[in-house]
């Protein structure tokens, strides 16, 4: 079902910098404070072409166009001669456990949602505008999709087990390493061309950049029509597949900002059983997951947590593939019905969200459970999707790491 093809990457030169400090995560999890650290790390970082500054009089993405292009003369930048898969291999602990992500980057072609390349959330419009103008001046996808696939023959995946020597390696804040290795022999391309030949791909992590890539394309076939095989039709992604169980899939909290009284709606609602969390735990995300279904940790401005367990009627206004997920649950019967006047904000730091409660910046933390591959799955081939930052995908893929032309 996918078309997937080995492209000529354009990489950072090893041998005229250090992958860590021209590296930078994606940039919609990039506050401003971290931009100017990355600013400052390297003159070379990736930042300025992904993510560059507003500036007076300039407009940041003819100026971001401007380094790409002089990085490409100075070999900061380098393109490959011939076209290759790229394995993309991630080293990283969480809670005290060592994993490790792969997958391939290749270019996919591009393909209406629902026709064998599936997304399972909603979009904002903003980013997407942003996007297509820094694709528009650059010519080029500057940041990886993540997709995810099934494949329990495990083809690709045998392959990237057994590569060595990395063409580039860097370190991301977190302290995980990412490398990425170059795959040429024509043998190990062709059998990865032929095992996503028959593979839905699910996009985790890069919906905004899915959609406006379908956009550009549909512009470029105004311009150049019958142009079927140009770069355009294609998109840069890394596929991971979900049998190596090498990612992790977090919740995204949510932060409530209300003038209403939050405890008192939540106790008194014949919906929810709501109680003061008496057992002692040493990780909120463990107990309210050993808790099950329909069920969140809630803190509250008293410096408390508790246990909201809902035990109302079947949310029978949405299709039944997204009745039972925890998120609509939450989305629908809890933030819509009781808190009509609110601000929600997103986090997967709970530690931070707590800060925050207590400095009085937001009113309570809801905590929910981890979304399952199995629910995104299902729900993304019905055709549906789930509310924005239903999944955070961790580890985060690195920018920079393989840029892709769309010159001809």
């Amino acid at each position: 079902m996918a078309i997937v093809k080995p492209f000529r990457g354009i990489l950072y030169n090893p041998q005229k910098v250090n992958g860590s400090d021209v590296m930078s995560p994606p940039y919609d999890i990039i506050s401003e404070e971290l931009r100017e650290e990355l600013y400052l790390k390297s003159p070379y970082n990736i930042i300025r072409i992904d993510y560059g500054k507003n500036q007076p009089n300039l407009d940041k993405y003819a100026l971001a166009n401007e380094f790409f292009q002089q990085w490409l003369k100075e070999g900061i930048l380098i393109q490959d001669d011939d076209p290759c898969f790229y394995g993309y291999e991630v080293s990283y602990k969480y809670k005290r456990k060592n994993k490790i992500l792969r997958g391939i980057v290749a270019v996919v072609k591009l393909e209406e949602v629902g026709r064998g390349i599936f997304p399972h959330e909603q979009t904002y419009s903003k980013p997407k505008a942003d996007r297509l103008n820094l694709m528009k001046a650059c010519m080029a996808n500057t940041s990886l999709i993540f997709s995810i696939y099934r494949s329990k023959e495990r083809i690709t995946s045998k392959i990237l087990e057994k590569i060595e020597k990395p063409y580039i390696k860097a370190k991301d804040l977190d302290g995980n390493e990412h490398r990425i290795y170059k795959i040429r022999d024509n043998t190990q391309v062709q059998s990865i061309i032929n095992e996503f030949k028959h593979k839905p791909l699910f996009i985790a992590d890069g919906h905004h950049r899915y959609e406006v890539a379908l956009e550009f394309q549909k512009e470029m076939e105004k311009i150049y029509p019958n142009s079927t095989d140009a770069p355009w039709n294609y998109v840069l992604m890394f596929l991971s597949n979900i049998e190596d169980n090498g990612y992790l899939i977090l919740p995204t909290h949510r932060l409530l900002s209300t003038s209403q009284p939050v405890k008192d709606l939540l106790s008194s609602n014949p919906n929810f059983i709501f109680r003061e969390i008496n057992e002692k735990f040493s990780d909120i995300e463990e107990f309210v997951e050993e808790k099950g279904y329909g069920n969140f940790g809630v803190y509250l401005k008293d410096k408390k947590w508790y246990l909201l367990k809902y035990i109302g009627p079947s949310l029978d206004n949405l299709p039944p593939e997204l009745r039972n997920l925890d998120v609509n649950i939450l989305e629908e019967a809890v933030i819509k019905q009781l808190f009509p006047q609110r601000e929600i904000c997103y986090d997967i730091n709970i530690d931070k969200g707590m800060k925050l409660v207590h400095e009085g910046k937001c009113d309570s933390i809801f905590v929910l459970r981890a979304t399952k591959v199995e629910d995104i799955e299902r729900v993304a081939i019905s055709g549906l999707r789930m509310p924005p930052k239903s999944t955070y995908f961790y580890p985060k893929l690195l920018t920079g790491m393989v840029i892709n032309s769309l010159k001809e």
